[in-house]
């Protein structure tokens, strides 16, 4: 197992405004470390060549410094039977030196029902021995009071229910109008287009749970088809009883077309972190965000079948959208040649000495053994959670 530390970075007060009538706070924020795993760091199984890989959810485990982080579906998008996994890692900073010490602590291989493997293939359709699709694009990871795991398919899109041994328990149900009109087994999925749901290779991507753990709230990575897809600005956010069918949707907006949200995050039983962010990386990245968002007020877009490309339809009140963090503001040195393009990962860890909440975010690099994933943890005021 490796252990990496690198140093802690200076204190920073980060105070960003944006055109365009958002409203944007004022935000005491502090890039207190990060860390650089290695690309070809192997992971905790037996089997010889699987690597760690990037981390596209993280939930903290709720003890000391442990963290549960999934992976997605591994390398060749799509093409290669990677087996889905999750990992508990540990994550800590260090007060006296100053330093962020990550160390892998084990592996957990996912299964269906009948205890087959889940992997990230395309092709991977109706092959269990349950008769469901093998297949699965782990994207987050939530833990119920049970202490078992919600992690959302990328796929289904779906969220299941896994125990820690990687067992899935159950599927919850989702709105119909998210799926797919077709399940694609091409390797040109993001070629393919629908009329309807949501579109290939941006299903569910971000996963919360209510500090009550009662709610899970699920969003798409994109506008569905039938609410502009790649043109539109208008997300979905579902909200999914735990153990009850109760539902409500909101509307997200982008800042612009073409941007993906890639995770979510509970603050409370109403407000939420967000990751909005382009696909590019290093010099070329423009757009590397984490808003701050409020339902309060929020319309249930439940019963409307489309939400328009760039104009809502009269009378449909979004979430409310304020900019916590720009990830490539020049204080932080995120920006530039190391700028990693795939920001996923998203979770609170237990607060600092000082009171300071500490917010960890995590890069997902795509299996590349060349490009390491990337963790960075950072010290946020409590008045910004108010």
């Amino acid at each position: 197992m490796r252990r990496i530390q690198l140093q802690i970075l200076p204190w920073v007060l980060c105070s960003i405004v944006l055109a365009g009538g958002i409203d944007v706070a004022h935000a005491q924020v502090e890039l207190v470390a990060s860390a650089a795993i290695a690309g070809d760091t192997p992971d905790s199984t037996a089997a010889k060549g699987e690597l760690l890989g990037g981390f596209s959810g993280m939930a903290y485990a709720g003890e000391g410094d442990r963290y549960l982080l999934i992976s997605d579906r591994g390398p060749g998008d799509g093409d290669s039977s990677y087996r889905c996994r999750l990992h508990s890692m540990e994550i800590r900073v260090q007060k006296q030196s100053k330093t962020l010490a990550t160390r892998l602590l084990s592996t957990t291989l996912m299964q269906d029902d009948s205890g087959e493997s889940f992997v990230g293939s395309l092709a991977a359709l109706g092959k269990s021995r349950s008769g469901t699709a093998l297949r699965l694009d782990p994207e987050a990871i939530c833990i119920s009071k049970r202490g078992t795991y919600f992690i959302s398919d990328e796929y289904g899109p779906c969220v299941h229910e896994f125990d820690q041994q990687g067992r899935r328990l159950r599927s919850l149900t989702i709105p119909a109008e998210l799926l797919m009109a077709d399940a694609s087994a091409s390797s040109k999925e993001k070629l393919v287009t629908y009329g309807r749901g949501a579109l290939p290779n941006a299903g569910l991507e971000g996963l919360a749970i209510s500090p009550d753990r009662t709610r899970l709230f699920a969003l798409l990575q994109a506008p569905l088809a039938q609410d502009g897809g790649r043109s539109g600005v208008h997300v979905r956010l579902v909200e999914l009883g735990v153990d009850a069918p109760r539902t409500r949707q909101f509307v997200y907006v982008l800042d612009a077309p073409k941007l993906g949200l890639s995770e979510l995050l509970a603050i409370n039983s109403h407000q939420f972190l967000v990751i909005e962010r382009d696909g590019k990386p290093g010099p070329a990245a423009r757009v590397k965000r984490i808003y701050k968002i409020d339902i309060r007020g929020a319309s249930d877009v439940s019963a409307q079948d489309s939400l328009g490309t760039t104009s809502l339809p009269p009378g449909i009140i979004p979430v409310q959208k304020t900019l916590l963090l720009d990830l490539l503001d020049r204080r932080y040195s995120i920006a530039g040649a190391d700028c990693p393009a795939k920001v996923e990962g998203l979770c609170f860890g237990p607060d600092l000495p000082d009171g300071r909440r500490l917010l960890l975010v995590a890069s997902d690099n795509d299996f590349l053994p060349e490009q390491p994933s990337r963790v960075y943890a950072f010290a946020v005021s409590q008045a910004e959670f108010r």
